[in-house]
């Protein structure tokens, strides 16, 4: 399995924007489908954002469709998630997840899980 770890969360004010990162270990980043999935207090972790392993592909949750990109380099094994417009409702603790294979909106589908990184938005 690949390791993860997820950084560049922290406060922020609505309008403003934050790049996350989650850089994975291994040789093998490139045969992942990449993910970016959010969790809420009391709330259920959801789908947020996924990348093909050849960067080709992107999908996103509505609610964040025109403000969210993710992207990757697989030279770096790092995949990311450019935020901007962020609004309160975007606060959560952020997840970086590896699917090997085909891309998948489930948590169920994803099998490697980095710590999570905090974003908050005030109003």
């Amino acid at each position: 399995q690949v390791q993860l770890v997820a950084s560049g969360g922290r406060w922020v004010q609505a309008g403003g924007s934050l790049r996350l990162s989650c850089a994975a270990s291994g040789r093998t980043f490139s045969t992942y489908c990449m993910g970016w999935f959010r969790q809420a207090p009391g709330k259920e972790r959801e789908f947020v954002a996924t990348i093909s392993r050849s960067g080709g592909m992107q999908n996103y949750i509505d609610s964040v469709k025109g403000r969210f990109t993710i992207s990757r380099d697989n030279a770096k094994n790092t995949v990311y998630l450019q935020m901007d417009s962020l609004k309160p409702e975007d606060t959560a603790v952020y997840y970086c997840g590896a699917r090997s294979g085909p891309c998948g909106r489930s948590t169920a589908d994803f099998g490697s899980w980095g710590q999570g990184t905090q974003v908050t938005v005030s109003s």
